[in-house]
């Protein structure tokens, strides 16, 4: 198949499906090209893809971010490897998540916690699960996810170099852990929906 095959570049994957801890060392070593760059180059690429969605005013960049370096960690997991060069890849998976979001609306609309809420399937399940989901994360996790999600946006640049810097910990490294603890919780609120 050739690279521009729109067959072959379609991410077939479950909607709740989070990176494993092992899932996501391998889309590191995969993005790095085999260098440790101690995650520079994920948040690079994720800055890259927010950018991306911001020019194509994109209500919530940082969502459609995360759902395109989730769906490229998983086609990595599936398959072992993936021939295109990371960014290249990275921005073709951009394309079809901008395309899906200009369809779906609402799915990519809202953050963390929001996005629960304000689903249409049973919005009080899914809240009442999230609300369970926190409060079975350590206090430290649970306290650097909600700030690191903040309900003002336009305050959210500053607010998460200050809860960094309290938390002794540089912008990439509170990245990378609001990223786990986030998958954490995603996957934590899917199963509590399922079981409802």
């Amino acid at each position: 198949m050739t690279t521009g095959d729109p067959a072959r570049i379609r991410p077939r994957l479950k909607r709740e499906w989070t990176p494993s801890p092992a899932a996501f060392d391998q889309f590191l070593t995969w993005l790095d090209g085999g260098i440790d760059s101690k995650g520079e180059r994920y948040l690079e690429m994720r800055r890259r893809l927010e950018d991306y969605f911001s020019r194509k005013r994109c209500e919530s960049p940082d969502t459609l971010a995360d759902e395109v370096l989730n769906r490229v960690a998983r086609r990595l997991e599936e398959e072992g490897g993936i021939p295109d060069p990371p960014a290249r890849y990275c921005y073709i998976v951009a394309r079809f998540v901008f395309l899906e979001s200009l369809r779906g609306g609402e799915r990519y609309r809202a953050e963390l916690p929001r996005d629960y809420s304000r689903s249409d399937d049973a919005p009080d399940d899914r809240l009442e699960c999230l609300e369970s989901c926190l409060s079975g994360l350590p206090a430290n996790d649970r306290d650097l996810i909600l700030h690191y999600y903040p309900d003002d946006q336009r305050a959210r640049g500053e607010g998460r170099r200050e809860l960094a810097a309290r938390m002794s910990m540089t912008p990439n490294a509170l990245a990378i852990r609001a990223c786990r603890i986030r998958g954490r919780l995603e996957q934590c609120v899917g199963e509590c929906i399922k079981r409802r």
